[in-house]
């Protein structure tokens, strides 16, 4: 199913009734959000993705929240994410690394004619979906750029972030630029199975700081010369000679053969196609949802009915701070609908169907999300 959800969210499977068109639904506790000091940044992506649309994006549907949860519904891709077929020893051909950089290359060109910086590209945020195209997913630490604001807060996953963002504090500034460099190392490690350079998430800064200045990237002697070419672009740890732009990669000579209209459009054939009727994850998830949940989505209209019985029974159920957060959050709570606002705007709120969840809390495999 690949990865949908930040650490305290929840993800299933719905469908919606009048169309029967499937979705992937992202569900946040809204107490575990307040606690988490979460609700910022749950707030700041719905309000970028509500904005977006783009074939190479996850994009967003609907939002809506009840007493105990938001949600969100977005495109649902099962053919995995990047990250389960490096696990799964996939060894992806030169051309699927091509079409991949082209199709992100066009999605990191929207986001940025949008004014956003994604900030953590690498191949657990990217699915593929059934025909084997990619869409970026996880605007969680995503960031709006506003005209003559410098960008100077680090954050990303320490393997994937450009060098800018460890400079000496007082001289961090970062533009769109850090995505490409993000992309350079994704393409790199779907080629070899590794990264580029020997950074991981427990890696000290200033460790990192050394080892851009003494480390040289490696190339098979089996890539072509074109492809190393263009990772070189890529991986330059001059953020103002590397490429940071759509036109950048459209006149690199190794592209010229790419009909860019044909790629939007999804007409360009993927190399590497993920396998039909299979779950594309990895299966202990469902398992441990089906036989851990403490409370399964199916069962939540019989337990809101007995919390409303027992909240008239006693009011001092929660404390009055943490009510109060969870009243605001319901207020400032914003509700979307993509269908509505594109076709009918007296339309009827639709009704959306469980069909299967599956749980994503912090699992400890994607932990390395750093904020400093």
């Amino acid at each position: 199913m690949g990865k949908y959800c930040s650490f305290f969210s929840k993800v299933c499977i719905v469908q919606k009734n009048d169309t029967k068109k499937m979705y992937a639904m992202k569900y946040m506790n809204k107490q575990k959000c307040v606690e988490r000091n979460e609700v910022r940044n749950v707030f700041k992506e719905l309000q970028i993705m509500q904005g977006l649309e783009h074939p190479f994006l996850v994009n967003l549907w609907y939002s809506f929240q009840d007493e105990e949860d938001m949600f969100m519904v977005v495109d649902l891709l099962l053919g995995g994410d990047l990250r389960y077929h490096l696990q799964q020893n996939v060894r992806f051909s030169e051309a699927s690394v091509k079409l991949y950089i082209c199709e992100l290359a066009l999605a990191l060109d929207y986001l940025q004619s949008k004014n956003i910086i994604h900030r953590d590209i690498k191949p657990d945020n990217i699915l593929l979906d059934e025909q084997g195209h990619v869409h970026i997913t996880d605007f969680n630490i995503a960031t709006l750029v506003t005209k003559g604001t410098k960008i100077t807060t680090v954050a990303g996953t320490k393997p994937y972030m450009a060098p800018e963002m460890f400079y000496p504090r007082g001289q961090i500034c970062y533009s769109y630029g850090v995505d490409w460099w993000s992309l350079g190392v994704t393409a790199y490690e779907l080629l070899r199975g590794r990264r580029p350079f020997h950074i991981h998430s427990s890696t000290a800064p200033a460790d990192i700081v050394n080892v851009f200045h003494t480390a040289t990237v490696t190339y098979p002697p089996a890539w072509s010369e074109e492809m190393v070419t263009l990772l070189h672009k890529l991986l330059n740890r001059n953020p103002e000679e590397r490429f940071s732009s759509l036109g950048d990669i459209k006149d690199f000579p190794y592209l010229s053969d790419i009909n860019w209209d044909a790629a939007l459009q999804k007409n360009l054939i993927a190399d590497f196609l993920p396998t039909k009727g299979r779950l594309n994850c990895d299966p202990t998830f469902e398992l441990e949802e089906m036989i851990l949940e403490s409370k399964p989505l199916h069962k939540k209209k019989k337990r809101l009915a007995k919390r409303v019985k027992d909240t008239g029974k006693n009011n001092s159920a929660l404390n009055g701070n943490l009510q109060k957060h969870l009243e605001t959050v319901e207020r400032d709570f914003i509700v979307f609908n993509r269908e509505k606002n594109k076709q009918d705007p007296n339309a009827n709120q639709e009704t959306i169907t469980v069909v299967h969840t599956k749980e994503e809390d912090d699992d400890g495999k994607n932990n390395n999300i750093q904020r400093f």
